[in-house]
């Protein structure tokens, strides 16, 4: 394909080929995901990834969360579950050519106090270090606070000017540009498939176990994950009762696109990346000091 033709894309995009009758019923009975949504919860033991995360601040002196591992979990399951990492275009699914991830941070306003959501996207979040994610976000959220997201102050002066009353309609547009004509709007200052293949948002350094998030029908995404904060909480062990450290992430998913088996694939490979981090993810063994490594 002629290189300006690509250009022109938003996302790299395949045809999905044979698609089960499931699938052609579920296109045909929904609408943007303002209805199919599913909801589910992951329970998993996170001492492990305490641990991890305490090591690999103390090899490198960077703060490593819970929202990095999460990222890095989902990044992976994707990957192994690819008919996940999809979005419904045309009334078809199609599947993404790349991982990506999308962290939903919250800032304040040090003027107002207000609460105001940005994020940061880690595209092929599945492939890179975890030093290369930390990096991604750190840069994101100091841009974003600083005012020097050029992309984003764009976006949000336009999305300021909207009446309510036109939001939805907006929105529509916007869907309707980036995705079902999948048109790079850079130009017009909206960032390139801004909302990714999954959205994380760390509801736990809110105090918060328990709550599901809607998905964006405007945003495409079929996955969105609000990730609880670490308890104590009775568990068994080897038959015995033990005090155990437990998160809960709760699943906001697109059944247009992802059923109970596709659920539990990917639960399960997030369950196996955050229960077992030192053989999933980074060697703490190779890492190395920050100072070092930015030298």
């Amino acid at each position: 394909m002629a290189d300006w033709l690509k250009k022109l894309r938003n996302v790299e995009l395949e045809r999905v080929g044979r698609v089960s009758t499931f699938r052609k019923m579920a296109m045909g009975t929904w609408d943007d995901p303002r209805d199919p949504q599913i909801y589910g919860t992951l329970t998993v033991r996170m001492e492990e990834s305490l641990r991890y995360i305490d090591a690999y601040r103390h090899a490198t002196g960077r703060r490593l969360t819970i929202t990095h591992l999460v990222a890095k979990a989902i990044g992976q399951a994707l990957r192994e579950v690819p008919e996940a990492n999809a979005i419904v275009r045309r009334s078809r699914p199609q599947q993404r050519s790349k991982v990506s991830v999308f962290l939903s941070i919250a800032l304040e306003d040090e003027a107002t106090g207000k609460i105001d959501l940005t994020g940061a996207k880690i595209d092929e979040v599945d492939r890179k270090a975890l030093a290369t994610v930390l990096d991604e976000v750190e840069r994101a959220v100091d841009k974003a606070r600083s005012g020097r997201d050029e992309e984003l102050e764009k976006s949000r002066g336009m999305m300021a000017k909207i009446p309510f009353g036109a939001m939805r309609g907006v929105l529509d547009a916007i869907a309707l540009g980036l995705y079902e004509l999948n048109l790079n709007l850079t130009a017009l200052g909206l960032p390139e498939d801004p909302f990714a293949s999954a959205i994380v948002t760390n509801i736990g350094s809110l105090g918060l176990s328990e709550a599901y998030a809607p998905l964006m029908a405007y945003s495409k995404t079929p996955i969105l994950l609000a990730v609880g904060k670490v308890e104590e909480q009775p568990v068994v062990d080897d038959g015995a009762l033990a005090v155990g450290q437990v998160m809960r992430i709760h699943a906001t998913l697109d059944h247009r696109l992802i059923d109970g088996k596709h659920a539990a694939m990917l639960s399960r490979a997030m369950k196996r990346v955050l229960e077992h981090p030192f053989a999933e993810l980074d060697s703490i063994e190779a890492l190395e000091p920050v100072a070092e490594a930015r030298a």
